[in-house]
């Protein structure tokens, strides 16, 4: 090992000399880096804010096991079944609750602009504890009044003065599907790619909105099983006792990943997120290959006196790829920072979970890497062909 690094210190970092040499090529090459790391940087963000925004209320659930209808697509597209389901489920040995969940999407003028939007609306028996969000516990007194609901705080649109008055105590009214409703108070879940914000309610105001619904026929099915009782037993015997085509039975990890599949799978959404990170990381692979090319073009002759002193292949191989390392920290580092402002000034714009994880910024600086080295792979091809009797 010592003698390793001895080795490193005693070596010409011919590399970094023959970048640091022309600064503006190697500004023009460093920003080239940093564009293409942004633009992956943005759409990873993206597309885990996608997931994360869209499996919110999967995630706030109080489950073991969640009931769905097999013809749901996702949240916002979600099939009925009968409620009778659940009595049957309540049969099923260790099965300790079932829930009815009423969702559905509707019309909603915004109380301080008139604007209208679609939002979501969620309604379950209030006297039930159904979600872990202590915000919705704390209220559910409030929504067994008729019409009254909690709105979600982190909806998108313009709602200061709305949170305002309620924080105040006053009373807020609007109009959702022409029914005059009361907003008594305020929750924070976020906005999703699906919906702008969430209303909250019991089920029976759930109903008085979408009176073309039946009180039987549910969106989901809550199961909580009994202390000491093994879950995938449960959830095979449920399956056995059910044993119908209209609803199939879910873990509570298998609701959250079936959300996150259609929006991978089923949307274009997820194929586009995808595609732009390939579409920055081949744009990355253009610019430093031009730089790196260009660099053994303008040193060819040096490259080959190199090779008619006895210098390997494999020495000037290394000097291209030091180039290509360098190329890819030092890019890097602006490819990281500018984005961190950039989640900020997103979320703040969407109200979407948009922020920077530590594994994101690892698999970024591993494939800027991969993308320089792979630049220096193909830029070299014409040094290794070169010789010197043809350059002099």
């Amino acid at each position: 090992m010592t003698g390793l690094m001895i080795a490193l210190q005693r070596r010409t970092p011919l590399g970094w000399l023959q970048l640091s040499r022309h600064k503006s090529r190697l500004f023009v090459a460093l920003a080239g880096i940093a564009f293409a790391d942004i633009l992956m940087f943005m759409q990873f963000g993206f597309e885990n804010a996608l997931y994360d925004s869209n499996t919110l209320l999967n995630r706030a659930f109080i489950a073991d096991l969640i009931l769905i209808s097999p013809q749901s697509k996702n949240m916002q597209n979600l099939a009925t079944f009968s409620r009778r389901r659940l009595f049957q489920a309540m049969d099923v040995p260790g099965v300790k609750s079932a829930s009815a969940i009423y969702i559905g999407l509707i019309p909603w003028k915004n109380p301080q602009t008139s604007s209208k939007t679609t939002i979501q609306v969620l309604g379950f028996n209030p006297e039930q504890i159904t979600l872990n969000m202590s915000d919705v516990n704390n209220q559910l007194d409030k929504i067994k009044l008729g019409d009254s609901f909690l709105f979600d705080r982190g909806a998108r649109g313009e709602y200061a003065e709305v949170f305002s008055k309620i924080a105040a105590g006053k009373a807020v009214t609007t109009e959702v599907d022409k029914r005059t409703i009361s907003i008594s108070g305020t929750f924070n879940l976020g906005a999703s790619f699906g919906a702008d914000g969430t209303l909250i309610s019991s089920d029976e105001n759930f109903l008085r909105l979408f009176p073309r619904r039946k009180a039987g026929s549910i969106s989901l099915g809550l199961i909580n099983i009994e202390p000491g009782y093994d879950l995938d037993q449960v959830k095979a015997a449920l399956d056995s006792h059910l044993n119908s085509e209209d609803v199939k039975v879910l873990t509570r990890q298998e609701y959250i990943k079936f959300e996150e599949d259609y929006w991978k799978k089923s949307s274009p959404i997820g194929f586009i997120f995808s595609l732009g990170v390939s579409m920055g990381f081949m744009v990355g692979v253009i610019i430093v290959y031009q730089v790196l090319s260009t660099d053994v073009n303008s040193h060819l002759k040096e490259y080959a006196t190199f090779k008619a002193m006895g210098y390997h292949n494999l020495y000037l191989l290394g000097v291209i790829f030091e180039e290509a390392i360098i190329l890819a920290v030092l890019g890097f580092i602006p490819g990281f920072l500018i984005p961190l402002g950039l989640y900020r000034l997103t979320a703040k714009a969407t109200n979407l979970p948009i922020y920077m994880t530590m594994a994101r910024a690892i698999a970024v600086l591993v494939m800027t890497i991969i993308m320089c080295t792979i630049s220096g792979a193909i830029a070299t091809r014409k040094l290794q062909s070169a010789d010197p009797a043809d350059m002099f």
